[in-house]
């Protein structure tokens, strides 16, 4: 019993040591990313994620629009396209949520197109669709580690999209407490992509 508690935190602590120490996160995190490219056309969509209950953003849906935000500002697009429903316990979509930050921030409400039923990356895909105009270069806006499912959910629904990922877990990478929740969220998305990939959504 002894040895199997010994050799059991051994592989914790060394588990511990390559998530702490080494580059591992941050490469995995490049891969899903895809090709890193400050992509630009007619159309943004920019995906949402968590959302506070009293209406406001979470950090990711905070990274992501403002990162529009700052799209918005280098490069003038002809629309701009938020996504995403009511999470649990909250009064107001995320993508409601996003509009509000992205007028705020200087982008016209005109341009702001704003689909509040989808609570996947495949209901996001969906939904948008009939959102887009035919013939439009649309480009994608996500987190790094979401960009790879995202990326083929949307071409899988018909819609060609050029990726445009943000820095998200590369982000919370820099601080070193954060690594272990970086692993977290980088093991929790490649299984969703096992998943989509089962369900043949990607």
């Amino acid at each position: 019993m002894k040895r199997i508690t010994s050799i059991t935190a051994q592989v914790a602590l060394a588990f511990l040591l390559i998530i702490y120490l080494t580059p591992v996160t941050k490469w995995w995190a490049r891969a899903l990313a895809g090709d890193w490219s400050d992509a630009n056309g007619p159309t943004l969509i920019v995906l949402s994620a968590d959302l506070e209950r009293d209406g406001i953003l979470g950090y990711t849906s905070y990274l992501r629009t403002m990162y529009a935000v700052r799209a918005y500002r280098e490069y003038p697009f002809q629309k701009i396209v938020v996504t995403g429903g009511v999470p649990r316990g909250a009064s107001v979509s995320v993508a409601a949520a996003m509009r509000d930050f992205l007028i705020g921030n200087g982008v016209p409400a005109s341009i702001i197109a704003v689909e509040e039923k989808a609570n996947s990356t495949r209901e996001n895909a969906l939904f948008v669709k009939p959102l887009l105009d035919p013939g439009t270069r649309h480009i994608l806006m996500t987190s790094d580690f979401h960009m790879f499912r995202a990326r083929r959910v949307f071409e899988k629904a018909g819609i060609h999209v050029t990726g445009r990922p943000i820095p998200d877990v590369l982000k919370r990478y820099n601080t070193i407490a954060n690594r272990l929740s970086c692993f977290w969220i980088l093991s929790i998305e490649t299984a969703k992509i096992g998943y989509y990939a089962v369900r043949g959504w990607i």
